[in-house]
């Protein structure tokens, strides 16, 4: 029996890694050797996904959302390079953890691009999850030369709070990204603004209350028509654009940089040869934080299991709402939740979430090794 256990992470609990770490310890106290593969869907987390499949990390000092030096990483490896907003200014690098709405930025992003280019990458990779800001990403095109100003000419600081005062945007000064691949790799299918957009959707997740809200998505629109008369005619076209939402508006700045937009989960299974470690696997264990009705609609477990087919697939998620009669379609054979094993809040218990997921790789890998058994003569 070898099993590859192929999970990703459990926002704001455990890493990709120590989920697979957790399930692998459980695995073997049943003695079932397993082969782990922490995934990333083009979210946090993407950073340690690469690094576990071979990437070598490079460490970049850039600022935080709020302007706070923070130690970020990088990825880099045959020329490929992935930069993570989580891992640069995302919502992990507020001080405190306090919510900046209109003040946070993306600028770190942007820094952290910059530095990436001293590996001569001949593809970026952008992973946006967990980003602070609702800025348009001005402050990753700030960091690369843009600059932005008001009606009389004053440049501006890049950042929410500024965006219904751009009147004109420079680009005369920005870096060279020809002969770049610029990928976008995420599941984010909002456009820039509106009742879908970057502000409406997940600005409240960013601390903005609904007056912010509507603040930040006409800034946005603002920001748009600043590119449209600044010599980006298709700017409108890219704000409407599926994705360009991502990241409060950092995937609108991306498309306007030439980056394309590609599903994340196919991507990350790509870029860490998920293929190449499934050949003489007989089962895979994934899992993430929650399982629900949208995890069908092209997330990454359902893409995973699609791709092992025809070998079986366990789910383990903290928490799962996708009814039983759902699981055979969505590809997987059975799932565990652990909310069926404790009545605790798991995702605010790091250890306890590891103990469970231990414990449930231990049930399988005795049920597994009970099915396997030889049947007496």
């Amino acid at each position: 029996m070898r099993v590859l256990v192929a999970p990703d992470k459990f926002k704001g609990s455990l890493s990709a890694s120590q989920v697979a770490d957790r399930l692998a310890e459980g695995l073997a106290e049943a003695g079932v050797d397993s082969d782990r593969l922490p995934l990333a869907d083009g979210g946090d987390g993407s950073i340690d996904a690469a690094l576990a499949a071979g990437f070598t990390p490079h460490p970049v000092t850039v600022a935080g959302a709020t302007g706070t030096p923070h130690y970020g990483r990088i990825a880099v490896h045959d020329g490929t390079v992935v930069v993570e907003v989580a891992d640069t200014c995302g919502l992990a690098t507020l001080p405190g953890g306090r919510r900046a709405p209109l003040d946070a930025s993306s600028l770190g992003m942007g820094q952290a691009i910059g530095q990436a280019l001293r590996h001569h990458p001949t593809r970026l990779v952008l992973a946006l999850g967990g980003s602070a800001s609702t800025d348009g990403g001005m402050g990753m095109l700030a960091a690369l030369g843009f600059t932005f100003a008001d009606a009389d000419g004053r440049q501006l600081r890049a950042c929410g709070r500024t965006l219904h005062q751009v009147h004109t945007v420079d680009a005369s000064r920005t870096v060279n990204l020809s002969g770049i691949e610029i990928v976008i790799a995420g599941d984010v299918t909002n456009p820039l603004t509106g009742p879908h957009g970057a502000a409406a959707v997940y600005g409240p997740q960013k601390g903005a209350d609904p007056a912010a809200v509507r603040f930040l998505d006409a800034g946005l629109r603002t920001l748009m028509e600043a590119f449209t008369r600044s010599g980006y005619p298709h700017a409108r076209c890219l704000a409407d654009a599926a994705g360009a939402g991502a990241a409060g508006g950092l995937g609108f700045a991306a498309l306007l940089l030439g980056a394309r937009m590609v599903s994340g989960a196919e991507f990350f299974l790509e870029l860490l040869d998920f293929d190449g470690h499934l050949p003489g696997a007989d089962l895979v264990i994934t899992g993430e934080g929650s399982i629900d009705e949208q995890t069908e609609h092209g997330k990454l477990l359902t893409v995973l299991a699609r791709r092992a087919h025809p070998v079986p697939v366990i789910a383990v998620a903290g928490r799962n709402t996708l009814s039983r009669n759902r699981w055979a379609p969505a590809g997987f054979e059975y799932i565990h939740a652990l909310g069926d094993y404790t009545d605790r809040n798991t995702a605010a218990d790091p250890e306890l979430t590891g103990k469970i997921l231990t414990r449930i790789g231990r049930r399988i890998g005795r049920s597994t090794t009970a099915v396997a058994a030889p049947t007496a003569g």
